[in-house]
C-alpha cells in the first residue's frame, strides 16, 4: 500500500516543478522528471495524418469533455494487450478524479453508439495541459481524443503540452518531439504565466 497521499495541493505544486506521480505494480507512488521530455506542438508543427483527419471530419466519434472523467480514468487503468500492469493505481484515480472536481484535471471522450469508445485526460494548471494517458476501445478513438484535444487546448490559449515520454510509435506521428530538461522548464515557467481558459 502507498505510504504517500496524494493531494490536490501536493499534485498542483508537483506540476509546476515539472515532476509526475506514477504508482508501480505495488501500489507505491514514486515521482519523475524525465531527463528528455516528450512534448506535442501546439503550433503548425502538430500533424494529423490525412485518413485520421478524414475520421475526425466524418463524425464517426461523438467528442465530449469532462462528461465521463472517472470512466476514462479507470479505462486507462484498465490492462490491455502488451501492458498488463498500470501505473495509474486506485490512489492516483482518486486523487485525479478529485482534481477534476477542483477543475484542474479534465477528460476528452470519445463515444460510438452511446458507448464509450476511447479518452484521454491531463492535467492544466496554467497555460500547461499534462496529458495523463489514453485509451481506445475502437480504432482511432483516443487519436480522435487527441486531435479534438489539441484544438482545444489553442482555442483556450494553452502554450505547452506535455506527453511526459514518448511510449510507442503512435505519439510520433503527431510531430511529437523531446527536449532536454532545461528546455522544458524554460517552457514551462512561460506557461505558467499564461492565463489559458479549458
Amino acid at each position: 500500500m502507498s505510504t504517500v497521499r496524494l493531494t490536490s495541493e501536493l499534485l498542483l505544486a508537483a506540476y509546476r516543478q515539472g515532476i509526475f506521480p506514477m504508482a508501480d505494480e505495488h501500489g507505491e507512488i514514486g515521482w519523475y522528471e524525465p531527463i528528455r521530455r516528450a512534448i506535442i506542438p501546439l503550433d503548425e508543427r502538430f500533424h494529423v495524418p490525412r485518413r485520421l483527419a478524414r475520421t475526425v471530419r466524418s463524425g464517426f466519434f461523438t467528442v465530449t469533455y469532462d462528461t465521463a472523467f472517472e470512466q476514462v480514468i479507470t479505462a486507462c487503468a484498465a490492462p490491455a494487450p502488451g501492458r498488463e500492469s498500470t501505473w495509474i493505481s486506485p490512489e492516483i484515480i482518486r486523487a485525479y478524479s478529485e482534481l477534476h472536481r477542483l477543475g484542474y484535471a479534465h477528460s476528452v471522450e470519445c463515444w460510438r453508439d452511446g458507448q464509450l469508445a476511447g479518452g484521454l485526460y491531463g492535467v492544466a494548471v496554467g497555460g500547461l495541459f499534462a496529458g495523463e494517458s489514453m485509451f481506445h476501445r475502437v480504432r482511432d478513438a483516443s487519436k480522435v481524443a487527441l486531435v479534438h484535444l489539441v484544438e482545444r487546448l489553442r482555442r483556450g490559449g494553452f502554450v505547452l503540452l506535455d506527453s511526459q515520454f514518448i511510449v510507442g510509435p503512435h505519439l510520433l506521428q503527431f510531430g511529437t518531439i523531446e527536449i532536454s530538461r532545461a528546455e522544458y522548464h524554460r517552457l514551462l515557467r512561460a506557461a505558467l504565466q499564461v492565463r489559458a481558459v479549458w
